[in-house]
């Protein structure tokens, strides 16, 4: 699924690829977003055919920037959602806490190594917003989890780029 959306996101975004630094911007873009994050951006980079380690780089600095903010503000924007006389507000913030009740089991269980865990295991509904997102609906020290996030950002950057720029297959030779 991730393929299709990074893939159509390549063709909506496309015209920036003829800029400077065009297909740096868009790796960096679909890193932000949630859903792709990382893996979408590693995944657009191996496709646009960045080198690696730019690829990798961008990546990273781009699925770690929503981090913080995410952390501290999450828990304020939730409240404010919930009680929104706007129903689509109301029904985001009710996805989110579905989504959060489905996953934070895993967290609860094993604490900061599960935030690891759960970043770092590139699946469809994992990743640094999802897990920073659970991680403070739980009230988890926000130093801890960032550091936490972030070995799980480290941990999911690299099985990507194992399978997006087919390093597996040349270790495997």
């Amino acid at each position: 699924m991730s393929e299709k959306i990074v893939g159509a996101m390549i063709g909506a975004f496309g015209g920036l690829t003829s800029i400077a630094y065009g297909k740096e911007i868009l790796v960096f873009i679909i890193s932000l977003m949630p859903i792709l994050e990382l893996r979408g951006g590693i995944l657009a980079a191996a496709l646009l055919g960045l080198d690696p380690l730019p690829g990798y780089i961008i990546s990273i600095i781009g699925n770690v920037l929503p981090v913080p903010f995410i952390l501290l503000l999450i828990t304020k924007i939730l409240a404010w959602m919930r009680n929104s006389k706007v129903n689509l507000f109301n029904k985001v913030a009710n996805w989110l806490d579905e989504k959060v009740e489905k996953h934070k089991g895993q967290i609860e269980k094993y604490g900061y190594w599960g935030v690891v865990i759960f970043v770092g295991i590139p699946l469809p509904g994992t990743g640094a917003w999802t897990g920073s997102l659970i991680a403070s609906v739980l009230n988890m020290e926000k130093k801890k989890t960032f550091v936490a996030v972030l070995a799980g950002i480290v941990m999911a950057s690299v099985i990507m780029m194992l399978l997006s720029y087919g390093l597996l297959a040349n270790l495997i030779h």
